[in-house]
């Protein structure tokens, strides 16, 4: 298991992945064809008042977005299938906004957000699978 860096509060980015140190910024898992999934995140970004989506690469599996959740900042979501019915979903947040506080725990916060709408339009089966 990795690590928290002393100052990760204060970096300007945040990403899921398989073994990431924090628990809630693990890749999640779905039970969905790609399709399904893909199509289903592409309107829930089109959807929500606070993205502006400004690319969309199906063969690439991304969806490029400017989020406006009380700071601006730059989403990509990538959606891969790891197995028949169970796709992978992952998030990278950047801004450039400096905050005394720190950015990393807002940014986390937003992936946390698009995380709970997934979850509730496909059946959410694991965290972290390739890490254990």
């Amino acid at each position: 298991m990795l690590k928290k860096p002393f100052f990760s509060r204060y970096q300007k980015h945040a990403e899921t992945r398989d073994d990431h140190y924090d628990n809630e910024l693990r890749t999640r898992y779905y039970k969905a064809s790609f399709n399904q999934l893909f199509e289903s995140a592409e309107d829930l970004l089109r959807n929500d008042a606070k993205v502006k989506v400004t690319s969309v690469s199906k063969d690439h599996g991304e969806i490029a977005a400017e989020v406006n959740a009380g700071f601006p900042a730059f989403l990509i979501m990538t959606i891969i299938t790891v197995k028949p019915y169970q796709t992978a979903v992952d998030f990278y947040l950047s801004t450039e906004r400096f905050s005394v506080t720190g950015a990393n725990p807002a940014l986390k916060k937003e992936i946390l957000r698009l995380y709970d709408k997934l979850n509730k339009a496909h059946t959410f089966i694991g965290t972290g699978k390739n890490a254990e």
